[in-house]
């Protein structure tokens, strides 16, 4: 047994039903743990000898919307690359694509989810904790700041970015976007121009906000071919470009 499945093993040994999963991948844990168990289960990582968990080195927040429903099938490939675009489910693609062509796989349980690294230095162990938000409308999960005080600011930019709350946080306001940011820019649902953009007016001397004046628009390639020629044209500019070609090299 590898050490990272033992410590999968010693993890549900410890909290049993206190866990939703615990998934082993690509060499590392998963602990999927729900809000109301987070900071007891938090706690207990980082305090008790055997896990040690005193280091908690980034938090970050998902959105799962749209999870498993894919435009593109990537799992199969050819000597041409992936296949076409199979489902257009963003403003601006071409809608020529039927749904029936759509790639779908099991989606997750909720929209939000918390997502947690910890690293245990005396044990030299990392590993992964995952909270789902219960509600998609108003998605609210405890903070972890009473176990790592680090998880301030990765708080405040879950927040901002995807709109989670974290309940419990002594200041939890925006930290990347700027004053009277509209929405949360990384929800799958953010408008890609965003909802208001900022100019400089100059009769009021100073900027200002104002509704986006982008349109959108799709962009279709085309191709600009030749002239179409007859094939016995073809053939002799072809030839007389090869006799030119032979020319040149034998002088």
């Amino acid at each position: 047994m590898s050490d990272t499945q033992a410590l999968a093993a010693q993890l549900q040994e410890r909290f049993g039903d206190g866990l939703q999963s615990t998934t082993v991948r690509a060499g590392e844990v998963t602990l999927e743990i729900a809000p109301d168990n987070l900071l007891e289960v938090a706690t207990a990582l980082r305090d008790e000898p055997a896990f040690g968990f005193e280091v908690l080195i980034d938090l970050c927040g998902i959105d799962y919307a749209n999870y498993g429903q894919d435009e593109w099938a990537t799992e199969e490939s050819s000597g041409s690359g992936f296949s076409r675009g199979v489902d257009a489910r963003t403003a601006g693609h071409m809608t020529i694509v039927t749904d029936e062509l759509a790639v779908e796989t099991p989606g997750e349980a909720g929209r939000f989810a918390a997502v947690y690294h910890l690293l245990s230095v005396s044990n030299n162990r990392r590993l992964r904790l995952r909270v789902f938000a219960p509600d998609d409308e108003l998605p609210v999960v405890p903070s972890v700041i009473p176990v790592w005080s680090s998880a301030n600011w990765y708080e405040r930019e879950a927040f901002d970015l995807y709109g989670i709350l974290f309940d419990g946080h002594p200041d939890l306001r925006r930290i990347l976007t700027d004053y009277g940011f509209i929405g949360h820019p990384f929800r799958k649902d953010f408008p890609l121009s965003g909802n208001v953009e900022v100019i400089y007016d100059a009769e009021k001397k100073r900027v200002i906000y104002q509704p986006v004046t982008i349109e959108p628009r799709v962009l279709v390639p085309k191709v600009i071919r030749a002239a179409e020629a007859p094939a016995a044209e073809v053939a002799d500019a072809v030839d007389a470009d090869t006799d030119a070609t032979a020319t040149e090299q034998a002088e």
